[in-house]
């Protein structure tokens, strides 16, 4: 479930970077009224993209686990909550599933196939 998410997520944080560019993603955070906009697009990108690598490898896997369970937490009621549940509306059904798996996976840890393991060492 790990590596899966992780891909899910790095996908979604690889498309802003691509498609936008940071000064668009910027602009998105603007428009939903998250200020300091270029701050929410660099913590955005950065733990949908670094963060995902390290939930996929499971390295700092409760670190960035809750870390982005927070984003998906923000996401959810700055963006999506206005829309309702339903996804195909913009909805936030699909934020709120990954974000209770990301909250998941914060509490329970990388798994036995996780660096965090290999390491010794769980954040």
């Amino acid at each position: 479930m790990r590596v899966i998410i992780g891909a899910i997520l790095l996908t979604h944080g690889w498309a802003k970077i691509a498609t936008y560019g940071m000064a668009g993603v910027s602009g998105m955070m603007a428009k939903q009224g998250l200020e300091p906009a270029m701050g929410f697009a660099l913590a955005a990108t950065f733990l949908e993209t670094v963060g995902a690598i390290c939930i996929i490898l499971g390295l700092f896997t409760r670190f960035f686990a809750a870390a982005l369970a927070i984003e998906l937490l923000v996401a959810l009621l700055a963006v999506h909550l206005k829309n309702g549940f339903d996804v195909g509306k913009g909805g936030f059904e699909y934020i709120l599933l990954l974000g209770i798996v990301m909250f998941a996976i914060a509490i329970r840890g990388g798994s036995p196939y996780s660096v965090d393991r290999l390491i010794g060492k769980e954040l």
